[in-house]
């Protein structure tokens, strides 16, 4: 067993990111197996934890990025290294984090020049399930919903719909395409709020569980281009929440199908992190600018919706994370992939070449075997 791995947690660098990998209870359990645990000074703040909390707990705090990055031989963060980071990654190191490379070409060919390690939170997959997704999956399609409200104001740019409606007025059409985490909380959300709900998804075994689950008070549709065309076309509030594990979503939506829509309308894509499934979110926004229009629709495209409640976020994503990433640092990247066990499909990037053949087939370049 590789014991005395120095692993590094450092502040996030990506727009309006707050939330942090790891949180102080977090800290013992690697103590305990003999790692070291180095967090950069105020890499919890936007979390509401503070550098005592981690002081604390047995963590050294460091002033710098550059000297955690120099000393860390596994980075243990929230997103995808950014460029003010790459020079600071180096061949070997382990970066443990959300990559969606599928829509990521530049960070995919730095780490590859770089030869890190990518290990990658959303394509780890158990019993069918994507156990460190889930709980961000969850948190993002609850606040799918409530953005999209938020935005159907007429004073925040929409039509002026509220979405569960009043007695004698009828409520918001609310569309979700999938029916996965996103769209099952998504729906939970609007359902709740009095919304007339409908999900569409190309599994009819989810359909039939979903009508089942929610006693008929939800519409269900199987996903063809004509079921979503007319669906898209009534909806006051549509939610993409399609996941390709590892690969790039489909772009379900046609900007024909946008153009049909009311003026004012909302879109919340979900999956923009991996390229979106509608045709019109064309790029990525941030929370500090979250919306753009096309065709009179307003589409709101943030690729880190959870961020936004970064302390919910964080302790949910730390609690998913930590058996992960204590396997991780534990075995060591050579017995991980020799056991071929859940944890081997996380890793994306590895001695300069692509073994994710998802993120491979997305990007146009060579998958690797190992």
């Amino acid at each position: 067993m590789i014991t005395g791995v120095i692993i590094g947690v450092p502040k996030e660098r990506k727009a309006d990111e707050n939330r942090v990998a790891i949180i102080p209870g977090a800290v013992p359990v690697f103590l305990k197996e003999g790692h070291k645990v180095l967090i950069e000074k105020e890499a919890g703040k936007g979390s509401g934890i503070e550098d005592i909390e981690f002081e604390l707990a047995g963590a050294e705090i460091v002033s710098t990025a550059e000297e955690l990055y120099e000393r860390a031989e596994m980075i243990y963060k929230v997103k995808e290294p950014q460029p003010s980071e790459y020079n600071m990654l180096r061949e070997g190191q382990i970066i443990f984090a959300y990559f969606h490379l599928a829509a990521e070409p530049e960070v995919t060919r730095v780490l590859m020049e770089k030869k890190v390690v990518a290990v990658a939170y959303e394509t780890v997959i158990v019993d069918g399930k994507i156990p460190m997704l889930a709980p961000m999956s969850e948190i993002a399609g609850r606040m799918a919903t409530q953005i999209g409200a938020h935005f159907l104001e007429k004073s925040n740019g929409g039509r002026g719909v509220l979405l569960g409606g009043v007695p004698g007025v009828t409520p918001a059409e609310v569309v979700i395409l999938g029916g996965g985490i996103v769209g099952v909380n998504a729906a939970r959300i609007a359902m709740g709020m009095g919304a007339k709900v409908t999900v569409i998804d190309i599994n009819v075994q989810r359909l039939r569980y979903l009508d089942e689950a929610n006693g008929g008070r939800l519409l269900t549709l199987y996903s063809n281009p004509q079921n979503i065309a007319q669906a898209v076309a009534k909806a006051d509030l549509l939610i993409g929440a399609v996941l390709i594990p590892g690969g790039r979503t489909p772009q379900l939506c046609t900007k024909e199908m946008v153009a049909t829509m009311q003026p004012g309308s909302v879109i919340v894509d979900v999956a923009i992190d991996q390229g979106g499934c509608i045709e019109t979110m064309d790029h990525a926004t941030t929370h500090g600018s979250p919306t753009y229009e096309r065709y009179g629709v307003l589409h709101y495209a943030v690729p880190n919706i959870p961020g936004a409640v970064p302390r919910t976020s964080t302790y949910a994503l730390s609690n998913a994370t930590l058996p992960f990433a204590l396997e991780l640092a534990g075995k060591g990247c050579e017995r991980v992939m020799e056991e071929r066990g859940p944890l081997s499909q996380g890793i994306n990037v590895i001695n300069g070449k692509v073994v994710n053949k998802a993120v491979a087939e997305a990007l146009s370049l060579d998958c690797y075997t190992y």
